[in-house]
């Protein structure tokens, strides 16, 4: 679990992000959720994108993730999530939370 100054440097982070992964019509299948675990694993914050003809909200989608892969929700505004996940790899830098 993340502070709430953690979140908001993640946030500040995140905001210089391109979306990398997108949750479409067909929803949150497992193939997906395997991709963006190894996305956080190799970068430890990802922004995701749900498209409008994906049938469950942003927020559903954040909660989905976010339980699926032991990861923090860091934002979600309007159909963008940013994720957050501290790798396990060793020779990595990682993100420094304040």
């Amino acid at each position: 679990m993340i502070t709430t100054k953690q979140r908001a440097y993640l946030r500040g982070l995140g905001n210089a992000l391109d979306p990398v992964a997108q949750v479409g019509k067909e929803g949150l299948t497992e193939n997906l959720i395997t991709s963006i675990d190894l996305l956080l694993e190799a970068r430890e914050l990802a922004k995701i994108r749900v498209l409008k003809n994906c049938d469950l909200s942003a927020k559903t989608v954040a909660e989905e993730l976010s339980r699926s892969l032991n990861a923090d929700v860091v934002q979600v505004i309007g159909t963008v999530i940013i994720l957050y996940k501290k790798s396990t790899r060793k020779n990595f830098k990682h993100i420094e939370l304040p």
